[in-house]
């Protein structure tokens, strides 16, 4: 019994022989099929494709981009606007901090409205429940 040492007990390192009859590529290619079309019938949703994730993906990137660049626009616009005021009015800091402020105001209000997280301007529910509008 210690010649026999090695993992299917043969003796013989590896896999060893194997008891079960040969499976022909036709056979491996028969069923892989019908687990493709298993898995079809399964996930009707899914788009057919080989780059259905690298889109996804893509279009993930595009909206951060969008986002990001909308936000950096609203700080860099204020920043700009209260840098001028404080040239033109000679109040040094108090034109930058507070249009820088209103600039990060209206950066992320943009985020949110791209987002779809706050209604666009004047696109508001009108009619709330609870609200009277009678008065």
């Amino acid at each position: 019994m210690a010649d026999k040492n090695g993992p299917d007990g043969t003796g013989e390192t590896g896999r060893g022989k194997q008891h079960e009859p040969d499976i022909r590529d036709d056979d491996l290619e028969r069923r892989r099929r019908d687990l493709e079309a298993s898995l079809a019938t399964r996930r009707p949703d899914r788009l057919e494709g080989k780059d259905d994730a690298k889109a996804g993906s893509a279009a993930g990137y595009g909206q951060a981009v969008k986002l990001s660049s909308e936000f950096i626009a609203g700080v860099v616009v204020g920043a700009g606007i209260g840098w001028i005021i404080d040239r033109m009015a000679g109040t040094s800091p108090l034109g930058l901090i507070v249009f820088l402020l209103l600039g990060f105001g209206a950066g992320v209000l943009n985020v949110m409205r791209s987002a779809g997280v706050v209604a666009e301007f004047g696109q508001g529910d009108k009619s709330r429940p609870g609200r009277d509008d009678s008065k």
